[in-house]
Protein backbone atom coordinates (compact mmCIF):
# COMPACT_ATOMS: atom_id res chain seq x y z
CA UNK A 1 0.00 0.00 0.00
CA UNK A 2 3.11 2.11 0.97
CA UNK A 3 4.70 1.80 -1.80
CA UNK A 4 1.09 2.56 -4.43
CA UNK A 5 1.03 5.99 -2.30
CA UNK A 6 4.92 6.65 -2.81
CA UNK A 7 4.89 5.79 -6.33
CA UNK A 8 2.24 7.85 -6.93
CA UNK A 9 3.70 10.79 -4.80
CA UNK A 10 6.88 10.46 -6.74
CA UNK A 11 5.50 10.58 -10.53
CA UNK A 12 3.24 13.60 -9.62
CA UNK A 13 5.59 15.54 -7.21
CA UNK A 14 7.05 17.83 -10.44
CA UNK A 15 2.89 18.11 -11.78
CA UNK A 16 2.05 21.50 -12.48
CA UNK A 17 -1.36 23.02 -11.60
CA UNK A 18 -0.96 21.38 -7.86
CA UNK A 19 -3.02 23.36 -4.70
CA UNK A 20 -1.31 24.18 -2.07
CA UNK A 21 -2.39 25.49 1.13
CA UNK A 22 0.10 27.66 3.07
CA UNK A 23 -1.68 26.49 6.26
CA UNK A 24 -3.77 23.01 6.87
CA UNK A 25 -5.73 22.63 10.02
CA UNK A 26 -7.72 19.98 10.50
CA UNK A 27 -9.48 17.48 13.59
CA UNK A 28 -8.99 13.37 13.76
CA UNK A 29 -10.60 11.88 16.55
CA UNK A 30 -9.96 14.47 19.48
CA UNK A 31 -7.07 15.75 18.62
CA UNK A 32 -6.28 19.44 16.57
CA UNK A 33 -3.56 19.48 14.73
CA UNK A 34 -1.98 22.42 11.94
CA UNK A 35 0.22 21.54 9.53
CA UNK A 36 1.78 25.34 7.97
CA UNK A 37 3.81 23.26 5.16
CA UNK A 38 3.35 22.58 1.62
CA UNK A 39 1.18 20.36 -0.30
CA UNK A 40 -0.17 18.00 2.14
CA UNK A 41 -2.34 14.97 0.47
CA UNK A 42 -4.24 12.45 2.57
CA UNK A 43 -4.47 8.50 1.64
CA UNK A 44 -8.28 8.26 2.85
CA UNK A 45 -10.48 4.78 2.97
CA UNK A 46 -13.23 6.30 2.57
CA UNK A 47 -16.73 4.47 3.08
CA UNK A 48 -18.59 6.19 0.20
CA UNK A 49 -21.98 4.31 -0.97
CA UNK A 50 -21.59 5.05 -4.40
CA UNK A 51 -18.55 2.50 -5.41
CA UNK A 52 -16.29 2.31 -8.43
CA UNK A 53 -14.95 -0.63 -9.06
CA UNK A 54 -13.12 -1.02 -5.38
CA UNK A 55 -11.35 1.95 -5.53
CA UNK A 56 -12.44 5.64 -4.57
CA UNK A 57 -10.79 8.84 -5.34
CA UNK A 58 -11.30 11.88 -3.58
CA UNK A 59 -9.21 15.08 -4.89
CA UNK A 60 -7.84 16.45 -1.62
CA UNK A 61 -4.06 18.40 -2.76
CA UNK A 62 -2.23 17.31 -5.18
CA UNK A 63 -3.08 13.83 -5.98
CA UNK A 64 -6.35 11.71 -5.66
CA UNK A 65 -6.25 9.72 -2.62
CA UNK A 66 -7.13 5.94 -3.39
CA UNK A 67 -8.31 3.00 -1.05
CA UNK A 68 -6.43 0.11 -2.29
CA UNK A 69 -7.95 -3.40 -1.83
CA UNK A 70 -4.18 -4.13 -1.37
CA UNK A 71 -4.09 -2.59 1.76
CA UNK A 72 -6.59 -5.20 3.22
CA UNK A 73 -3.09 -7.58 3.35
CA UNK A 74 -2.18 -5.64 6.32
CA UNK A 75 -5.19 -5.27 8.31
CA UNK A 76 -4.00 -8.46 10.66
CA UNK A 77 -1.21 -6.41 11.80
CA UNK A 78 -3.48 -3.86 12.38
CA UNK A 79 -5.28 -4.96 15.85
CA UNK A 80 -1.50 -5.90 17.38
CA UNK A 81 1.60 -4.24 18.17
CA UNK A 82 2.67 -1.04 17.93
CA UNK A 83 2.89 0.29 14.02
CA UNK A 84 -0.25 -0.18 13.05
CA UNK A 85 -2.49 -0.75 16.07
CA UNK A 86 -5.23 0.73 17.05
CA UNK A 87 -7.38 2.09 20.31
CA UNK A 88 -6.64 0.26 23.71
CA UNK A 89 -4.38 -2.04 22.32
CA UNK A 90 -2.07 0.56 20.39
CA UNK A 91 -1.73 2.97 23.95
CA UNK A 92 -0.90 -0.17 26.11
CA UNK A 93 1.78 -1.42 23.86
CA UNK A 94 3.19 1.77 22.86
CA UNK A 95 3.32 3.21 26.62
CA UNK A 96 4.58 -0.20 27.52
CA UNK A 97 7.49 -0.03 24.59
CA UNK A 98 8.55 3.18 25.43
CA UNK A 99 8.55 3.15 29.16
CA UNK A 100 11.06 -0.10 29.02
CA UNK A 101 13.05 1.16 26.35
CA UNK A 102 13.88 4.55 28.57
CA UNK A 103 14.35 1.17 31.70
CA UNK A 104 17.05 0.00 29.05
CA UNK A 105 18.72 3.13 28.62
CA UNK A 106 17.10 4.85 26.02
CA UNK A 107 18.33 8.40 25.77
CA UNK A 108 21.27 7.59 28.18
CA UNK A 109 24.94 6.90 27.65
CA UNK A 110 24.45 3.11 28.18
CA UNK A 111 22.56 2.87 25.04
CA UNK A 112 24.93 5.05 23.18
CA UNK A 113 27.20 2.39 24.46
CA UNK A 114 25.86 -0.23 22.10
CA UNK A 115 26.25 2.20 19.14
CA UNK A 116 29.64 2.89 19.20
CA UNK A 117 30.50 -0.75 19.68
CA UNK A 118 28.59 -1.07 16.26
CA UNK A 119 29.97 1.39 14.35
CA UNK A 120 33.24 0.28 15.43
CA UNK A 121 32.53 -3.22 13.87
CA UNK A 122 31.48 -1.03 11.15
CA UNK A 123 34.50 0.77 10.62
CA UNK A 124 36.43 -2.44 11.00
CA UNK A 125 34.36 -4.16 8.33
CA UNK A 126 35.44 -1.39 5.79
CA UNK A 127 38.64 -1.49 6.61
CA UNK A 128 38.92 -5.16 5.56
CA UNK A 129 37.52 -4.77 2.08
CA UNK A 130 41.13 -2.61 1.67
CA UNK A 131 39.34 -0.46 -0.85
CA UNK A 132 37.80 -2.92 -2.64
CA UNK A 133 34.21 -1.97 -3.89
CA UNK A 134 31.44 -3.19 -1.85
CA UNK A 135 27.90 -2.80 -1.90
CA UNK A 136 27.60 -1.14 1.61
CA UNK A 137 23.78 -2.18 1.73
CA UNK A 138 24.24 -5.23 3.96
CA UNK A 139 26.90 -3.94 6.33
CA UNK A 140 25.06 -1.40 7.42
CA UNK A 141 21.77 -2.87 7.89
CA UNK A 142 23.84 -5.84 9.62
CA UNK A 143 25.08 -3.08 12.10
CA UNK A 144 22.25 -1.20 12.65
CA UNK A 145 20.27 -3.83 14.00
CA UNK A 146 22.27 -4.81 16.02
CA UNK A 147 21.73 -2.21 18.67
CA UNK A 148 18.14 -2.88 18.34
CA UNK A 149 18.75 -6.61 18.61
CA UNK A 150 20.96 -6.25 21.65
CA UNK A 151 17.84 -4.15 23.20
CA UNK A 152 15.61 -6.06 22.51
CA UNK A 153 16.81 -9.84 22.45
CA UNK A 154 19.64 -9.04 24.78
CA UNK A 155 22.97 -9.79 22.81
CA UNK A 156 24.04 -9.16 18.76
CA UNK A 157 24.88 -11.34 16.02
CA UNK A 158 27.65 -12.00 14.35
CA UNK A 159 28.57 -12.02 11.08
CA UNK A 160 29.07 -15.31 10.71
CA UNK A 161 25.63 -15.85 12.07
CA UNK A 162 23.48 -17.31 8.80
CA UNK A 163 19.98 -17.23 10.73
CA UNK A 164 20.70 -13.82 11.02
CA UNK A 165 22.01 -12.79 7.86
CA UNK A 166 18.66 -14.86 5.95
CA UNK A 167 16.58 -12.77 7.99
CA UNK A 168 18.41 -9.44 7.28
CA UNK A 169 18.13 -10.11 3.81
CA UNK A 170 14.42 -10.98 3.69
CA UNK A 171 13.70 -7.48 5.69
CA UNK A 172 16.04 -5.75 3.14
CA UNK A 173 13.36 -7.74 0.32
CA UNK A 174 10.27 -5.82 2.22
CA UNK A 175 12.02 -2.97 2.30
CA UNK A 176 13.03 -3.41 -1.56
CA UNK A 177 9.62 -4.67 -2.50
CA UNK A 178 8.85 -1.83 -4.71
CA UNK A 179 5.62 -0.95 -7.03
CA UNK A 180 8.48 -0.63 -9.91
CA UNK A 181 9.93 -4.31 -9.41
CA UNK A 182 6.52 -6.13 -9.14
CA UNK A 183 5.98 -8.27 -12.42
CA UNK A 184 3.39 -6.61 -15.16
CA UNK A 185 0.66 -7.99 -17.60
CA UNK A 186 0.76 -5.93 -21.00
CA UNK A 187 0.04 -2.54 -19.40
CA UNK A 188 -1.51 -3.93 -15.84
CA UNK A 189 0.71 -4.40 -13.04
CA UNK A 190 0.65 -6.72 -10.15
CA UNK A 191 -1.30 -4.09 -7.74
CA UNK A 192 -3.89 -2.87 -10.67
CA UNK A 193 -4.41 -6.64 -10.73
CA UNK A 194 -5.23 -6.69 -6.99
CA UNK A 195 -7.61 -3.97 -7.45
CA UNK A 196 -9.44 -5.82 -9.96
CA UNK A 197 -9.48 -9.11 -8.55
CA UNK A 198 -8.76 -8.97 -5.40
CA UNK A 199 -10.38 -11.97 -4.31
CA UNK A 200 -7.85 -14.01 -7.07
CA UNK A 201 -4.97 -12.19 -6.11
CA UNK A 202 -5.01 -13.51 -2.94
CA UNK A 203 -4.99 -16.60 -3.31
CA UNK A 204 -2.28 -16.58 -6.64
CA UNK A 205 1.63 -16.69 -5.70
CA UNK A 206 3.66 -13.52 -6.25
CA UNK A 207 5.91 -11.07 -4.76
CA UNK A 208 2.99 -9.81 -2.60
CA UNK A 209 3.12 -13.47 -0.70
CA UNK A 210 6.68 -13.93 -0.65
CA UNK A 211 6.43 -10.03 1.22
CA UNK A 212 4.16 -12.06 3.71
CA UNK A 213 6.60 -14.94 4.39
CA UNK A 214 9.18 -12.64 4.62
CA UNK A 215 7.70 -11.48 7.69
CA UNK A 216 6.83 -14.85 8.61
CA UNK A 217 10.50 -15.60 8.98
CA UNK A 218 10.69 -12.59 11.16
CA UNK A 219 7.85 -13.59 13.74
CA UNK A 220 9.06 -17.28 14.04
CA UNK A 221 13.08 -15.63 14.75
CA UNK A 222 11.30 -13.80 17.41
CA UNK A 223 9.20 -16.36 18.41
CA UNK A 224 12.52 -18.72 18.91
CA UNK A 225 14.26 -15.78 21.23
CA UNK A 226 11.19 -15.44 23.56
CA UNK A 227 11.38 -19.55 23.80
CA UNK A 228 14.65 -19.24 24.56
CA UNK A 229 14.03 -16.56 27.11
CA UNK A 230 11.43 -18.26 28.61
CA UNK A 231 13.43 -21.61 29.04
CA UNK A 232 16.22 -19.70 30.69
CA UNK A 233 14.15 -18.35 33.37
CA UNK A 234 13.40 -15.14 34.64
CA UNK A 235 16.88 -13.22 35.48
CA UNK A 236 17.13 -11.39 38.75
CA UNK A 237 18.03 -8.20 37.05
CA UNK A 238 15.61 -7.87 33.47
CA UNK A 239 17.94 -7.58 30.56
CA UNK A 240 16.28 -7.02 27.66
CA UNK A 241 12.78 -6.33 26.21
CA UNK A 242 11.99 -9.93 26.62
CA UNK A 243 12.40 -9.98 29.79
CA UNK A 244 10.06 -6.90 30.76
CA UNK A 245 7.45 -8.16 28.82
CA UNK A 246 7.55 -11.80 29.73
CA UNK A 247 7.78 -9.98 33.25
CA UNK A 248 5.15 -7.96 32.60
CA UNK A 249 2.31 -10.95 31.62
CA UNK A 250 3.37 -12.26 34.85
CA UNK A 251 2.56 -9.19 37.09
CA UNK A 252 -0.24 -7.86 35.30
CA UNK A 253 -4.07 -8.71 36.21
CA UNK A 254 -6.57 -6.28 34.56
CA UNK A 255 -9.55 -7.96 32.10
CA UNK A 256 -8.67 -5.64 29.17
CA UNK A 257 -5.08 -6.27 29.05
CA UNK A 258 -3.70 -7.12 25.72
CA UNK A 259 -0.27 -8.10 27.04
CA UNK A 260 0.50 -11.40 25.76
CA UNK A 261 2.84 -13.46 23.19
CA UNK A 262 1.45 -12.32 19.74
CA UNK A 263 1.10 -8.73 21.30
CA UNK A 264 5.22 -9.37 22.19
CA UNK A 265 5.99 -10.98 19.03
CA UNK A 266 4.46 -7.33 16.72
CA UNK A 267 5.53 -5.05 19.18
CA UNK A 268 9.05 -6.79 18.73
CA UNK A 269 8.59 -7.45 15.16
CA UNK A 270 7.71 -3.42 14.87
CA UNK A 271 11.16 -2.29 16.96
CA UNK A 272 13.36 -4.69 15.02
CA UNK A 273 12.11 -3.37 11.65
CA UNK A 274 11.42 0.56 12.78
CA UNK A 275 15.19 0.62 14.35
CA UNK A 276 16.47 -1.45 11.41
CA UNK A 277 15.37 -0.61 7.71
CA UNK A 278 15.49 2.51 8.47
CA UNK A 279 18.31 3.99 9.85
CA UNK A 280 20.34 1.55 7.75
CA UNK A 281 18.45 3.07 4.59
CA UNK A 282 19.62 6.49 5.97
CA UNK A 283 22.87 5.90 6.08
CA UNK A 284 23.29 3.66 2.66
CA UNK A 285 21.37 7.35 1.03
CA UNK A 286 24.20 9.00 3.19
CA UNK A 287 27.22 7.28 1.70
CA UNK A 288 25.55 7.49 -1.70
CA UNK A 289 25.56 11.63 -1.26
CA UNK A 290 28.78 11.95 0.12
CA UNK A 291 30.20 9.76 -3.07
CA UNK A 292 28.12 12.39 -5.56
CA UNK A 293 29.06 15.35 -3.59
CA UNK A 294 33.10 14.69 -2.69
CA UNK A 295 33.05 18.31 -1.92
CA UNK A 296 30.27 18.03 0.82
CA UNK A 297 32.65 14.77 2.02
CA UNK A 298 35.62 16.88 2.21
CA UNK A 299 34.11 19.81 4.22
CA UNK A 300 32.66 17.21 6.72
CA UNK A 301 36.13 14.97 7.03
CA UNK A 302 38.04 18.70 7.81
CA UNK A 303 35.24 19.61 10.57
CA UNK A 304 35.68 16.13 12.11
CA UNK A 305 39.80 16.10 12.20
CA UNK A 306 39.59 19.60 13.49
CA UNK A 307 36.94 19.07 16.43
CA UNK A 308 37.80 15.62 17.15
CA UNK A 309 40.84 14.21 15.78
CA UNK A 310 41.93 10.60 14.74
CA UNK A 311 41.53 8.65 17.88
CA UNK A 312 38.00 10.25 20.12
CA UNK A 313 35.32 7.86 20.64
CA UNK A 314 32.50 10.21 19.26
CA UNK A 315 29.69 10.94 21.16
CA UNK A 316 26.16 12.14 20.10
CA UNK A 317 26.89 15.29 22.64
CA UNK A 318 29.80 16.05 20.08
CA UNK A 319 26.93 17.36 17.22
CA UNK A 320 27.08 20.66 19.05
CA UNK A 321 30.65 21.03 18.05
CA UNK A 322 30.08 19.88 14.84
CA UNK A 323 27.20 22.18 12.94
CA UNK A 324 28.31 21.33 9.79
CA UNK A 325 28.53 17.39 9.95
CA UNK A 326 25.31 17.27 12.13
CA UNK A 327 23.55 19.54 8.97
CA UNK A 328 24.62 17.32 6.75
CA UNK A 329 22.99 14.20 8.56
CA UNK A 330 19.96 16.41 8.83
CA UNK A 331 19.85 17.34 5.23
CA UNK A 332 20.18 13.44 4.09
CA UNK A 333 17.36 12.90 6.41
CA UNK A 334 15.36 15.66 4.52
CA UNK A 335 16.31 14.84 1.20
CA UNK A 336 16.27 11.18 0.91
CA UNK A 337 12.45 11.34 2.26
CA UNK A 338 12.97 7.44 3.39
CA UNK A 339 9.47 7.33 4.72
CA UNK A 340 7.87 9.48 2.67
CA UNK A 341 4.07 8.49 3.95
CA UNK A 342 3.16 8.28 7.45
CA UNK A 343 1.78 6.01 9.81
CA UNK A 344 -1.63 5.53 9.03
CA UNK A 345 -4.00 7.48 11.80
CA UNK A 346 -7.69 6.31 12.29
CA UNK A 347 -10.97 8.74 12.65
CA UNK A 348 -12.38 7.68 16.10
CA UNK A 349 -15.27 9.92 15.24
CA UNK A 350 -17.25 11.28 12.61
CA UNK A 351 -15.34 14.45 11.63
CA UNK A 352 -15.07 16.68 8.22
CA UNK A 353 -11.33 17.66 6.22
CA UNK A 354 -11.61 20.50 4.20
CA UNK A 355 -14.98 20.01 3.67
CA UNK A 356 -15.05 16.08 3.45
CA UNK A 357 -16.62 13.56 5.27
CA UNK A 358 -14.44 11.39 7.13
CA UNK A 359 -16.40 8.50 8.97
CA UNK A 360 -15.52 7.28 11.99
CA UNK A 361 -13.10 4.58 11.19
CA UNK A 362 -11.91 6.25 8.41
CA UNK A 363 -7.71 6.08 7.93
CA UNK A 364 -5.59 8.78 7.05
CA UNK A 365 -2.19 9.18 6.02
CA UNK A 366 0.11 11.95 6.35
CA UNK A 367 2.39 13.01 3.34
CA UNK A 368 5.36 13.56 4.87
CA UNK A 369 7.35 14.44 2.02
CA UNK A 370 4.94 17.80 1.83
CA UNK A 371 6.70 19.39 4.56
CA UNK A 372 10.38 17.90 3.67
CA UNK A 373 9.94 18.99 0.24
CA UNK A 374 7.76 22.47 1.00
CA UNK A 375 9.61 25.20 -1.85
CA UNK A 376 7.97 28.01 0.86
CA UNK A 377 10.34 25.88 3.78
CA UNK A 378 13.45 25.60 1.89
CA UNK A 379 15.43 27.61 -0.23
CA UNK A 380 16.38 24.22 -2.52
CA UNK A 381 14.29 22.05 -1.51
CA UNK A 382 15.11 19.75 -4.77
CA UNK A 383 18.78 19.95 -4.38
CA UNK A 384 21.16 18.60 -1.72
CA UNK A 385 22.04 20.93 0.64
CA UNK A 386 23.54 21.61 3.51
CA UNK A 387 22.81 24.98 4.13
CA UNK A 388 19.41 24.28 4.89
CA UNK A 389 20.19 23.96 8.22
CA UNK A 390 23.13 26.84 8.51
CA UNK A 391 22.54 30.16 9.83
CA UNK A 392 25.25 32.97 7.75
CA UNK A 393 27.60 31.96 10.54
CA UNK A 394 27.86 28.64 9.92
CA UNK A 395 26.20 27.62 12.98
CA UNK A 396 23.31 24.47 12.99
CA UNK A 397 19.50 25.83 12.66
CA UNK A 398 16.81 23.33 13.38
CA UNK A 399 13.72 23.84 11.13
CA UNK A 400 10.41 23.42 11.93
CA UNK A 401 9.85 21.96 8.53
CA UNK A 402 11.92 19.32 9.82
CA UNK A 403 9.60 16.22 10.13
CA UNK A 404 11.03 13.29 9.00
CA UNK A 405 9.63 11.40 12.33
CA UNK A 406 6.48 12.34 11.72
CA UNK A 407 4.70 14.10 14.17
CA UNK A 408 1.66 14.22 17.41
CA UNK A 409 0.82 10.99 19.18
CA UNK A 410 2.23 8.83 16.77
CA UNK A 411 5.97 10.33 16.46
CA UNK A 412 8.45 7.41 16.24
CA UNK A 413 9.25 6.15 19.56
CA UNK A 414 12.92 5.55 18.56
CA UNK A 415 13.80 8.68 17.48
CA UNK A 416 16.03 9.67 19.97
CA UNK A 417 18.07 6.28 19.21
CA UNK A 418 18.26 7.02 15.19
CA UNK A 419 19.32 10.08 15.70
CA UNK A 420 22.07 8.81 18.00
CA UNK A 421 22.82 5.99 15.08
CA UNK A 422 22.39 8.51 12.14
CA UNK A 423 25.38 11.15 13.84
CA UNK A 424 27.60 8.21 15.43
CA UNK A 425 27.65 5.99 12.66
CA UNK A 426 27.52 8.61 9.89
CA UNK A 427 30.95 10.72 11.70
CA UNK A 428 32.66 7.65 12.47
CA UNK A 429 32.68 5.95 8.67
CA UNK A 430 33.90 9.67 7.26
CA UNK A 431 36.46 10.09 10.06
CA UNK A 432 37.64 7.13 8.74
CA UNK A 433 37.16 6.67 4.85
CA UNK A 434 36.73 8.64 2.15
CA UNK A 435 34.59 7.19 0.08
CA UNK A 436 34.00 7.26 -3.73
CA UNK A 437 33.34 5.46 -7.05
CA UNK A 438 34.80 2.00 -8.11
CA UNK A 439 37.24 2.71 -11.26
CA UNK A 440 35.99 3.40 -14.09
CA UNK A 441 32.69 4.14 -12.54
CA UNK A 442 31.34 8.02 -13.31
CA UNK A 443 28.25 7.90 -12.31
CA UNK A 444 25.51 6.77 -10.06
CA UNK A 445 21.78 7.42 -9.44
CA UNK A 446 20.62 9.20 -6.92
CA UNK A 447 16.87 8.44 -8.14
CA UNK A 448 14.86 6.33 -5.41
CA UNK A 449 13.98 2.81 -5.73
CA UNK A 450 10.19 2.45 -4.14
CA UNK A 451 9.33 0.12 -2.43
CA UNK A 452 8.69 -0.26 2.04
CA UNK A 453 10.76 2.83 2.20
CA UNK A 454 12.54 4.98 -0.35
CA UNK A 455 15.63 2.80 -1.01
CA UNK A 456 18.81 4.03 -3.59
CA UNK A 457 19.36 1.96 -6.34
CA UNK A 458 21.64 -0.60 -5.63
CA UNK A 459 25.68 0.60 -6.30
CA UNK A 460 29.14 -0.46 -5.03
CA UNK A 461 31.40 2.13 -3.40
CA UNK A 462 35.33 2.23 -2.29
CA UNK A 463 36.21 2.60 1.15
CA UNK A 464 39.33 4.38 1.18
CA UNK A 465 41.23 4.54 4.75
CA UNK A 466 42.27 8.04 5.15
Amino acid sequence: MVSCVAEKWWKSRTQPNSLSWTSLSFTVGSSSHSLPFGNIFLLAQLHLEIQCASVFNLAVGFIPPTTLEIFKVSLPLMHAGIMLATGHTWKQQRRFALRTLRNLGLGKRGLEYRVQEEAHYLVDFFASMKGKPVNPAFPLVHSVSNVICAVVFGHRFSREDEAFHDLIKRMLYLGNTGIDRLPRTSCVSLPQLYEIFPWLMSRLPGPHKKALACYDVLSNFTRREIRMHTERGAPEELQDFIDFYLDHIEKVNEPRSTYNEDNMVYSINDLFLGGSETSSTTLNWGLLYMVANPDIQEKVQKELDAVLGPSKVICYEDRRELPYTNAVIHEIQRFSNIISVGMPRVCVRNTTLLGFPLKKGTIVLPNIASSLYDPEQWETPRQFNPGHFLDKDGNFVAQEAFLPFSIGHRVCLGEHLARTELFIFFASLLRAFTFCLPEGVTQVSTEPVMGGTLQPHPYRLCAIPR
